[in-house]
């Protein structure tokens, strides 16, 4: 039995101990997964469930993954805090008999987390990158601005370098800010506003200026293997709340399978895409599960339990089910007792 630590991660990993435990019928895998929190919810789906030093960052914490995949016998390591600096320790965990199951090459991490790098690399023909200019002050915003207002009746920004969204916003022209403070909508704000702000602010972060695109949203949830698309799960989101909706197509799959391709991806991926008046676009490829994982599978392959099956036996052994096109899929929470 392969003994398979899931350390410290994003939210959904509990759902993604659930759908490894119920596709893995041979029980092949056994699961421990650390988190510093010893009351995280995440821990009830774990086989083995063990404390991270809270705190512990960069090659401290690395040299302390080390040391616990020693102790206790892991045979595969799905990282997800601190992910880069495992991928370039590989050796050292090949080195104790273990493997790491890496998203992709150090340099590859570090280019998909930057957007500008990435959206100047990524080439996939039927869901190409949206255009962008670059700014890190007033002036060089000022700049692009009067540029892209030329050619998009609507822009947004986001930092280069950002997680969860984190700094996204569409730029209004319509409303004031106290409008938009009222609607509640924390993704918008005022053209005057975002001036008078960059204006005070001096030189900062390097930050993306591009087109909104209005239309849907897909979120992929792919499972890849050294660079070949094994599956891929498009979920459809409502352009208001509500719910999903699994798709089947064409230019998704064949713009998944040229960025899997591309940039060499392994395990769990989550690719986005959106569309514009120019059509489908990509947005980012994020390394990871995506918080949606959940749903996806209800769409038929078991995404979390395929990924670690191809790192372990290949494509060969692995059996995918259709996915169920048309499919709407959405979430509950769920109460539960903690120990």
């Amino acid at each position: 039995m392969a003994r398979v630590w899931f350390n410290k991660t994003f939210s959904s990993v509990h759902s993604v101990l659930s759908l490894v435990r119920e596709g893995d019928v041979e029980r092949e895998f056994r699961l421990v997964c650390s988190i510093p929190n010893p009351h995280a919810v995440a821990l009830l789906a774990a086989d083995e469930a063990a404390a991270e030093p809270s705190g512990l960052t960069g090659g401290d914490y690395i040299d302390w993954c080390l040391g616990f995949c020693e102790e206790h016998s892991i045979d595969i390591f799905v990282p997800g805090k601190e992910a880069s600096l495992a991928a370039r320790r590989r050796q050292d965990f090949l080195a104790q008999g273990g493997n790491i199951l890496s998203a992709a090459a150090p340099d590859v991490l570090d280019l998909l987390h930057d957007k500008e790098a990435f959206y100047r690399t990524a080439n996939a023909p039927t869901a190409p990158s949206t255009n962008f200019e670059v700014f890190n002050n007033f002036a060089t915003f000022e700049d692009a601005c009067r540029r892209m207002r030329l050619r998009y009746p609507v822009l947004c920004m986001k930092p280069s370098v950002s997680v969860y969204g984190i700094g996204f916003r569409q730029i209004t022209e319509t409303k004031d800010a106290i409008d938009l403070l009222l609607d509640g909508n924390a993704y918008r704000i005022d053209l005057r506003s975002l001036r008078e702000m960059f204006e005070r602010a001096g030189d900062f972060k390097p930050m993306l200026l591009m087109p909104y695109l209005a239309g849907h949203e897909f979120s992929v949830d792919c499972v890849a293997h050294e660079g070949k698309l094994t599956v891929a799960v498009a979920r459809r989101k409502s352009l208001s709340a509500g719910a999903q909706m699994i798709v089947v197509r064409e230019n998704i799959q064949r713009a998944c399978a040229h960025l899997v391709k591309q940039f060499q991806l392994n395990g769990n991926v989550n690719i986005q895409f959106r569309e514009g008046d120019e059509g489908l676009r990509v947005l980012k490829i994020n390394p990871r599960r995506s918080g949606g994982i959940g749903m996806a599978c209800l769409a038929g392959p078991n995404l979390p339990y395929l990924a670690l099956a191809t790192f372990v036996h290949g494509t060969s052994a692995a059996t995918v089910p259709p996915v169920a096109d048309g499919l709407r899929v959405g979430e509950i929470n769920k109460a539960v007792k903690l120990p």
